[in-house]
């Protein structure tokens, strides 16, 4: 029995640590198989990072994400921007459902992109233009450009500022040709990674531009990303070239007089970028250890008494390189909240946590220690502790306060005065029964 119970231990490891590292099963659909040849550089830089790639075609008619209400995969890659339907048992209410489910999604489409691609992007804020429809950009365009500006370059500027997304941005533009997008401006969940320039905008490329196109200037979006509510996140691409090895490999340079030619794109550097943030390698946040208790005290106790004195201390880590390191931030903030927050306090690191402390307010009840940490970049942090607050006891009250004086003085003058009376009408009362005497 030694053995096997070895062999167990030893897969449980392995499960943790491939969890640790943010690699898992992930199912790569395509529209056809060459596509592992044109685009071999991003898919072995997933290979080399611990991803299990299995790779299929989008109308595979034995595709399934899940088995028994278990999903298959962690990670689904989607790089079939021309399919029509998809195969098996997978469909947008099934990638919708393995969102909702904490998977996470990579898309890429094209000019050809379908009607399958163009709902999902739906379900999640995003808008994808018409079939048939490019980015064009008159201005910034590429010399191996074909003559219909579509092979437009965008700089690094246009970037979101979230170098966890993006990775560090280098100097070479990006290249892109595709269809372009629009997010829902009333979904705070959706992140505009990657804009046009002022210059661009979306339309038939062979066509005469007889009505408003779907998106102009910055606010076409070359790449977009959700980060929904359950910390799944969903990445999509107007361009599945921007993944390839041609584009990845290929000088860049603007066809405009004394423009700098650059020897390599940023393609690659922001494919990767993208693949390791989506796939949460980069990015992930979780709670450690959190203490309270009053000053002084090391335990907390089982009530707080109103105005105690309180330290608070929680352990933030963020997940690196496949360990999780303490988080450096300087915008954590406490909430002492009984439905709604009496005290909201900024934690200030201190070593390896974040510490503060505060005065209980002069209320009774049950309270939460509430850290609710939510920014770009990172997963949805969120930590909450309840605990007690009581009235001072009788004994606990103060029996003399500066607000009570007057009363208290009066109450004394009264006491004061019936002993002068009491004595000046004993007095008199003598000397009469002296005289009568």
């Amino acid at each position: 029995m030694a053995a096997p119970v070895g062999t167990f231990v030893v897969l449980a490891f392995m499960v943790v640590l491939s969890t640790v590292n943010g690699a898992g099963n992930t199912l790569v659909l395509l529209d056809n198989m060459a596509m592992k040849e044109t685009h071999s550089i991003f898919f072995k830089s997933l290979a080399d990072r611990g991803y299990e790639l299995t790779f299929k075609t989008a109308d595979d008619s034995s595709l399934k994400l899940v088995s028994y209400g278990e999903f298959l995969y962690e990670h689904l890659v989607i790089f079939s921007p021309s399919v029509y339907e998809f195969g098996g048992n997978i469909d947008v209410a099934a990638i919708t459902n393995f969102i909702d489910g904490g998977g996470n999604v990579l898309v890429a489409a094209s000019s050809d992109i379908g009607e399958p691609l163009r709902d999902l992007g739906g379900e999640c804020g995003i808008e994808f233009d018409e079939e048939k429809t490019a980015v064009i950009d008159h201005l910034n365009y590429d010399t191996a450009d074909e003559g219909q500006h579509t092979l437009i370059v965008a700089k690094p500027s246009d970037m979101i500022d979230a170098k966890t997304i993006t990775g560090e941005k280098s100097s070479s533009p990006i290249l892109f040709r595709g269809v372009g997008m629009t997010a829902d401006p009333d979904n705070p969940l959706v992140l505009d990674i990657l804009h046009a320039s002022s210059t661009a905008y979306s339309f038939f490329p062979d066509e005469k531009i007889t009505e408003y196109p779907h998106a102009v200037g910055k606010n076409t979006l070359l790449v977009a990303a959700l980060q929904a509510r359950n910390n799944a996140r969903v990445v999509f691409s107007g361009s599945v070239d921007l993944f390839s090895d041609d584009f990845f490999q290929s000088s860049v340079q603007i066809a405009a007089p004394g423009s700098k030619k650059f020897p390599v794109s940023g393609n690659q550097n922001l494919a990767i970028a993208l693949s390791q943030w989506v796939f949460k390698e980069h990015g992930v946040l979780r709670v450690g250890q959190v203490k309270h208790h009053k000053v002084g005290e090391k335990t907390p106790p089982a009530a707080y008494t109103v105005e105690d004195e309180v330290e608070f201390s929680i352990v933030i880590e963020k997940l690196s390189n496949g360990k999780w390191i303490p988080f450096d931030g300087d915008d954590v903030q406490l909430e002492f909240v009984r439905i709604d927050p009496f005290v909201r306090t900024t934690l200030k690191r201190k070593g390896d946590r974040y510490h503060t402390q505060f005065t209980l307010p002069d209320v009774y009840g049950v309270f939460q220690f509430k850290v609710d940490y939510n920014r770009i970049e990172y997963t949805h942090l969120y930590s909450s502790t309840q605990v007690s607050v009581r009235p001072l006891q009788h004994i606990q009250f103060e029996r003399f306060i500066p607000c009570a004086y007057p009363y208290y003085a009066s109450a004394f003058s009264m006491i004061a005065g019936v002993f002068v009376f009491s004595l000046v009408y004993l007095h008199h009362r003598d000397e009469r029964k002296e005289k009568a005497e």
